[in-house]
């Protein structure tokens, strides 16, 4: 099932890669913005496009109310996110800034190293199994 799943999370993860690489391109390219900019948003869009995925197909047998899912979505972006955006902005600066590796390329290094992380991030933290309260856990049910 673990396999299964971290296959589903790279299939996922390419949607979210090419998302990236053509918001960036877009970004930066086409509006002229600073790669690092270009950069943060790119990732924002697709932690974005991401999360909405493993809800419907990675982890769709993890199936929870709305409260719980926008409290995922939240976990995500506090995992998933923090990290992708962190080490994208620093890979990017160091790899851009300092080596002068073309940003797009730089960008597909920085991602790729960050994936066995975010599916770890995603599988024990993020989605972790929704424990539905009992009878008795519910509230104003037991006096």
């Amino acid at each position: 099932m673990l396999l299964a799943r971290w296959l589903k999370f790279n299939a996922v993860g390419a949607t979210g890669i090419v998302v990236q690489l053509a918001v960036l391109a877009l970004l930066k390219s086409g509006l002229g913005l600073n790669y690092l900019v270009a950069t943060a948003i790119a990732v924002e869009i697709a932690v974005l496009n991401n999360f909405y995925w493993h809800v419907r197909w990675t982890w769709a047998d993890r199936h929870a109310p709305l409260f719980v899912t926008l409290n995922r979505c939240l976990r995500f972006h506090l995992a998933n996110g923090l990290l992708s955006l962190v080490s994208n902005l620093i890979l990017m600066r160091l790899l851009v800034g300092r080596f002068h590796v073309p940003y797009l390329v730089a960008n597909l290094i920085a991602i790729g190293l960050t994936a066995v992380a975010n599916f770890v991030a995603s599988e024990f933290f993020v989605f972790r199994h929704h424990k539905r309260p009992t009878a008795t856990e519910q509230p104003g049910l037991n006096g």
